[in-house]
């Protein structure tokens, strides 16, 4: 009897040097596998997710995982992702935020005011990197 497995490849030193930390809004593109209609075969589409980052559990090893949560139609969505899950095809951090709690689960009960007051933004990752590029060009005209 020939079992047959395919794995697919994760780029498993991408994926560690990713910081992931609970405030931070983060997007996930997953790919999904559907049947097509008409021919029967197994189709891939990519679909993305992004919330903000409630927890992050066993860090970088190998059963690392994260909680997203983002609020689709007034309804709070939850979804926890594999950290190395080769059905996630990219994982990006759009914003990072400074909180003062490791695991954010009480963000359940409050109200969007109340979690924009207690989620303090640091500037967005786009916005440092055209900041340090134009503090080095800044010290290339003095010298």
């Amino acid at each position: 009897m020939n079992i047959m497995i395919t794995i697919s490849s994760v780029n498993i030193e991408e994926r560690q040097k990713l910081d992931l930390r609970s405030g931070d809004t983060i997007r996930v593109t997953q790919k999904i596998v559907e049947k097509d209609k008409k021919t029967g075969k197994p189709k891939t589409r990519l679909q993305d997710f992004e919330g903000t980052c409630l927890a992050v559990k066993h860090g970088k090893e190998a059963g690392g995982t994260f909680t997203l949560r983002k609020v689709a139609s007034g309804v709070g969505v939850e979804r926890i992702f594999p950290i190395y899950s080769p059905m996630i095809e990219k994982i990006e951090v759009v914003r990072r935020s400074k909180v003062r709690r490791a695991k954010l689960y009480h963000i359940r009960k409050k109200a969007a005011k109340d979690i924009r007051r207690q989620i303090r933004n640091i500037r967005s990752l786009p916005d440092i990197e055209e900041t340090i590029i134009s503090e080095v060009a800044e010290e290339a005209k003095t010298e």
